[in-house]
């Protein structure tokens, strides 16, 4: 996350350059820096998202003679929050003035996420399977139709044509993915009678959890079919200093305690360079 006391401001992008290192023969010219950072011209605004709550007095009373209640509560409130950031980051398409839950029950009306940002602004890093002519289809077989014969070989096709070239070797590129991809990779082997070695050989493989050789990384929420390729600190949450508000009443029209607790955030993705998403994944095998 980013703390910033600014509404909304420029993003300060830091690329990784290509070349920093050089010599100068000083009696000649003077040494010359060079600047990593650059402007990006692309802004953050942070904008007020609301976590209001309720607990209903009989639920209230039912709970009066936990002494920890109040934390519990806390806690609770504080890993939902947290839920729905991801939730948001990864599903939100849009901003309704009022958003709809019931419409919307992944938090798509509620602020424009990373994925959403990416297919907007960035097309070019995004290898979308939806059309028919453009289905992106893993299994065996496939690879002599333009598909791909297992999940890794997507992945790496995606980190060489669709990342940044200054940022493919990165060490810390990672894929992020949803329960459905990792199953799909994975369900097979687990689901064999293996010899003790073979056995002990697959529970390695599973504890380490790679896709196309990056390190694989499971998030609640993730659009099924869909991997995003991309650095984890390359994902930011803005959130305005200063901008949580926050209201507690006892509401006896309603026989509850309400909870109004507001925030300004917002969600960028800092280098669309460093950011490749796949979506629309078949999986299928070639008769």
């Amino acid at each position: 996350m980013v703390r910033d006391p600014l509404m909304e401001a420029e993003l300060v992008g830091l690329e990784v350059a290509s070349a920093i290192a050089s010599t100068t023969d000083t009696n000649t010219k003077e040494r010359e820096t060079k600047d990593i950072s650059k402007m990006t011209g692309r802004k953050y605004k942070c904008e007020q998202v609301n976590f209001d709550t309720h607990i209903p007095w009989p639920k209230l009373d039912q709970w009066a003679k936990h002494p920890d209640f109040q934390k519990k509560l806390a806690n609770l409130t504080q890993k939902t929050i947290a839920l729905n950031l991801i939730m948001m980051g990864l599903n939100g398409t849009s901003r309704s003035e009022t958003s709809d839950l019931s419409s919307n029950p992944k938090l798509q009306d509620v602020k424009k996420g990373w994925l959403q940002q990416m297919r907007e602004d960035m097309p070019s890093h995004v290898m979308n399977g939806a059309s028919t002519q453009n289905k992106i289809k893993v299994g065996k077989g496939q690879a002599k139709d333009h598909g791909y014969e297992n999940i890794d070989a997507l992945v790496l096709d995606a980190v060489n044509t669709l990342i940044d070239e200054v940022y493919a070797d990165d060490t810390e590129l990672v894929v992020i993915c949803g329960r459905e991809i990792l199953n799909d990779k994975y369900f097979n082997i687990v689901n064999t009678d293996l010899k003790p070695t073979d056995d002990l050989a697959s529970q390695v493989i599973i504890s380490q959890k790679q896709i196309g050789g990056l390190k694989a990384i499971r998030v609640p929420f993730f659009p099924k079919n869909s991997i995003l390729i991309t650095r984890l600190d390359n994902l930011s949450i803005y959130i305005q200093e200063g901008s949580m508000r926050r209201f507690i009443k006892n509401n006896p029209k309603r026989n509850r305690v309400e909870d109004y607790l507001s925030q300004n955030i917002d969600y960028k993705v800092e280098e669309y360079g460093c950011a490749a998403l796949i979506e629309n994944i078949t999986f299928e095998d070639k008769e």
